[in-house]
């Protein structure tokens, strides 16, 4: 049988899927597609969701989104600067993460894991402090 391009597509968001709830391991970054790069509307385009514009800044551009995998706000950046800070505050409040070149996407970790499949980046987690369903606080409860 011949291996073409759409079956190697398939079979690595099959992979992506199934290695997205194991831990940290260099396997998982075989499956993830080259991260993707462009305007918010394209990066929108990308995932098949209208953004629903909350800022559009000099600084920063976030849309409100949804898709098939879920909901989301995807964000750009003009700078690696500004986005590095942005992900600093955010994280305190919990969540996923997915970041790539001066853009970022938030959602619940099946979304964002989804997403990841067609935008590529690298899947961050925020505080367990602040995210009860996280991998950090299996008791999805507060303590302190």
């Amino acid at each position: 049988m011949k291996v073409t391009r759409p079956m190697l597509a398939a079979a690595g968001v099959a992979a992506a899927f199934v290695l997205a709830g194991c831990g940290s391991g260099g396997d998982e970054q075989a499956a993830v597609p080259k991260t993707a790069t462009g305007s918010l509307e394209h990066l929108a385009a990308e995932v098949k969701c209208k953004p629903n514009m909350q800022t559009d800044a000099d600084e920063i551009r976030q849309a409100l989104c949804k898709n098939t995998d879920g909901k989301f706000v995807l964000a750009t950046f003009a700078t690696d600067r500004g986005q590095a800070e942005w992900l600093s505050g955010a994280k305190d409040y919990g969540g996923y993460y997915l970041v790539g070149r001066k853009w970022v996407a938030v959602g619940q970790q099946k979304t964002v894991t989804a997403l990841q499949t067609t935008l590529g980046g690298t899947m961050e987690e925020g505080s367990a402090h602040m995210n009860p369903g996280g991998s950090h606080n299996s008791g999805g409860s507060h303590h302190g």
